[in-house]
């Protein structure tokens, strides 16, 4: 709003109106400006007529400006008129910043109502006594799982009619609880007190393409609040057979784009720190709960001497990112992981050096049958070994 509304002792009534016109956007509305002229002048005209009166005027003088007005009086005119609208685009960006500022938090607010609400009126986990923390033999494990894509809903038919893959909440739900059942029966076999856990991301199937909204039973939000108290649970399960040391990284499915958004847009407003948050909440007593964070938002960890680095694995090339990412961190990378093909694979690349693609939860789906790219649903446990590297890896069939 501009400081000086009134008619000054030196205006006429029709410079006031011009002046007063001009500044409309300094104001307000029309309106707003009709309100300021009519009380200052004691008239009772519409906005109309003080917007069609100013809009000949300007349209009348820029027709025959050269013709009573000098140069020097012309280059004054055009100059004021820069600045007022230099002053106009600065007041439309201070309002769409505004604006912006407005969404951006009520976005946010919605979201932490919703974790409220899911976790005001949860019980407390039962805390599972403490577990020695020592592996035998020089050795260590670590299970790796991601592109669990939750709430995704959608099953994939055969040329028979029979089902490749059928996924669901309660799917997803079921092949979690058969990892769990498989990793118990090699961390006895094995002897096992302490095992690292890798969470590759996409644990949520987002909104990337709009396909997707027809295949998803649940929004971003409300997915993201079932899914982390159920891994939550799962994770606490773990702890009353194993130490656990957790670690996760964002995927691209769980960024928080608008459709017309590129890749990276919104990277630093990802809801895999809403999940990270509340895992370390909630298994916050757990003394056989450790969670590992990296500054880098990646997964790095040095296991049996190897420092391994994991990603969420959006590069084609793995054999040339071990490389990349050894140079961009001037750092020893022994092993590089990652998930997001949905596949397994390892491939050497040194002595004692690899990469590893990490199979999905999920299995195969509409996307990837599009790709003509299939693979089990599946999880892996790697046991590395000093001085040996990686030794053994159990493959893990979840389908």
């Amino acid at each position: 709003m501009m400081d000086n509304l009134h008619m000054n002792d030196s205006e006429t009534e029709e410079e006031f109106i011009y002046r007063i016109c001009s500044n409309k956007d300094s104001i307000g509305s029309w309106i707003d400006v009709a309100n300021v002229l009519n009380n200052e002048l004691n008239h009772n005209y519409t906005e109309s007529k003080y917007r069609k009166d100013f809009s000949s005027f300007n349209k009348l003088f820029e027709g025959n400006k050269n013709k009573f007005v000098n140069e020097d009086y012309v280059k004054s005119i055009e100059e004021e008129r820069r600045e007022l609208q230099k002053e106009r685009y600065k007041l439309q960006t201070e309002k769409l910043e505004y604006n912006r500022w407005l969404r951006e938090n009520a976005r946010d607010d919605l979201i932490f109502e919703r974790i409220n609400e899911s976790i005001k009126d949860l019980p407390e986990f039962t805390v599972p006594e403490h577990k020695n923390l020592c592996n035998a033999f020089g050795k260590e494990y670590v299970l790796m799982f991601g592109d669990e894509h939750y709430g995704s809903e959608f099953t994939i038919y055969g040329l028979d009619g029979e089902i490749i893959n059928a996924y669901s909440p309660e799917v997803f739900e079921q092949r979690m609880w058969k990892l769990l059942d498989k990793t118990i029966e090699i961390i006895e076999k094995n002897n096992i007190k302490k095992i690292h856990v890798f969470s590759m991301g996409d644990f949520t199937d987002g909104i990337l393409r709009v396909g997707q909204l027809m295949k998803l039973r649940y929004g971003v939000v409300e997915g993201t609040v079932k899914y982390m108290e159920f891994i939550s649970t799962w994770l606490n399960e773990l702890t009353r057979f194993v130490n656990v040391y957790f670690y996760m990284v964002n995927g691209n499915h769980s960024e928080l784009r608008f459709f017309s958004q590129p890749k990276g847009a919104f990277k630093n407003e990802n809801m895999g720190k809403v999940v990270s948050s509340y895992i370390k909440a909630r298994l916050g007593e757990n003394s056989n709960f450790h969670f590992i964070e990296n500054r880098t938002e990646n997964i790095y960890a040095n296991i049996c001497g190897y420092n391994i680095l994991g990603v969420h694995g959006e590069m084609k090339d793995m054999e040339k990112s071990i490389r990349d990412f050894s140079d961009i961190y001037n750092k020893r990378i022994d092993f590089l992981v990652g998930g997001h093909l949905h596949h397994e694979e390892f491939k050497t690349t040194g002595i004692n050096k690899g990469v590893l693609r990490v199979p999905s939860i999920i299995g195969v789906d509409d996307f990837s049958m599009s790709l003509y790219r299939t693979s089990c649903a599946g999880a892996v446990i790697v046991e590395f070994t000093e001085n040996e590297g990686k030794t053994t890896e159990y493959s893990i069939n979840l389908q």
